[in-house]
């Protein structure tokens, strides 16, 4: 039986925005250990599964897809996060009215 992880991507650390963290990913567990090839030093599996990630929009989606084709998944909560709202937002960066001068 295949094992899977369901769970919604976290924000990228690159951005403030929250794109390609709404949707739900199943992503599979590996199966066999990873090998060391000898010759070239590469880490490698002949495991295919683990190369597979599915999204989808909801997370009954997932669980239903799991559940339809016999794939025991484990369902991760995201951790919700206060918004970083700032009272003036970007322009203020640049209000002529700071009390001190901007500098990066």
């Amino acid at each position: 039986m295949m094992s899977a992880r369901i769970y919604r991507p976290a924000k990228s650390a690159m951005s403030s925005g929250m794109g390609k963290s709404r949707q739900w990913i199943l992503e599979f567990f590996p199966s066999e250990a990873r090998q060391i090839d000898p010759l070239m030093g590469w880490t490698s599996s002949r495991d295919t599964q683990t190369q597979v990630r599915l999204r989808f929009e909801s997370r009954e989606a997932a669980v239903a897809y799991a559940k339809d084709h016999g794939i025991d998944a484990v369902v991760q909560e995201p951790k919700t996060r206060k918004p970083n709202l700032r009272a003036g937002g970007y322009g203020e960066n640049f209000a002529t009215n700071r009390r001190a001068p901007w500098t990066h």
